[in-house]
């Protein structure tokens, strides 16, 4: 049986509804209870005229760069029906997560970090240094960083971004979801935590701040503090990281509350 360090413990997951599945299982695997509070929402692009005229000329770009598990979906969504992928055309993602999908899809020769998940730890790897001369496609949602687009750009490429799918946020009650009692809170993305904390005012903002939250990345913990959270943990990447962060925290919380590995002071990090 496994153990279940989060046993009576209530973890809010704040994935989009249609990718929540998994990290909720997992908290639920080591007896906690899931609560799916969705803050941002996901959908195809509005404008598929101008994503099908951008892969009809796949062929004429030299590298593809998928952004998301949610571009993997929604690009190759639209890829597939149009034929496969041009053998000549080189595949990158930022994330793991993302080639986790690619490879699901029968694509393995990807381009990835294998640490820093992130704009910058693709950029910094030898493989998108000479970039003269190249012509990338990025994937991604409706907006977002330009580091990525603009870093190419300078180093010679000539890059078009495509929008294969699009966010919007919820209207959600953070009220009701403080009278399930939470112990903690799980974010993946600034954006959806720039959401949640423009939602309540008042008492119900400082009994949000209170709890502990989980970040995967050091760009959304600095934006955490900045807002004023006063426990905020920054853990591995992806729902894996996420949940040996929660496991970590539950074992300190039912151990020794003072000192042990991982232990965390309020506003602090592991």
């Amino acid at each position: 049986m496994t153990e279940q360090p989060l046993a009576g413990l209530k973890i809010v997951v704040t994935r989009p509804r249609e990718q929540a599945a998994h990290l909720m299982q997992a908290v639920e695997r080591f007896g906690g209870r899931a609560l799916l509070f969705p803050l941002l929402e996901i959908a195809p692009a509005a404008n598929q005229a101008a994503l099908r005229e951008q892969i009809s000329r796949i062929a004429q770009f030299d590298l593809a760069i998928f952004i998301s598990p949610n571009a993997v979906q929604y690009g190759m969504a639209a890829i597939l029906p149009a034929g496969a992928l041009p053998p000549s055309l080189k595949i990158a993602t930022v994330g793991q997560g993302s080639a986790k999908a690619l490879r699901e899809l029968g694509i393995d020769d990807i381009i990835a970090p294998t640490k820093n998940f992130d704009s910058e730890g693709l950029l910094a790897l030898p493989e998108l240094q000479n970039m003269a001369g190249w012509r990338v496609l990025i994937f991604r949602g409706d907006g977002g960083r330009e580091l990525l687009g603009n870093t190419l750009t300078a180093r010679g490429a000539t890059v078009e971004y495509t929008t294969c799918y699009q966010r919007s946020k919820p209207q959600l009650d953070v009220a009701t979801l403080l009278d399930d009692a939470p112990d903690a809170i799980t974010v993946t993305s600034s954006e959806a935590l720039d959401h949640l904390w423009r939602m309540p005012d008042g008492n119900a903002r400082t009994a949000l701040r209170d709890l502990p939250l989980f970040v995967p990345h050091e760009r959304i913990a600095e934006l955490a503090h900045r807002q004023g959270w006063r426990q905020v943990l920054l853990t591995g990447a992806g729902d894996d990281g996420l949940v040996s962060g929660l496991v970590a925290w539950a074992r300190q919380r039912t151990g020794n509350r003072g000192q042990c590995s991982g232990a965390v002071s309020p506003g602090g990090t592991i």
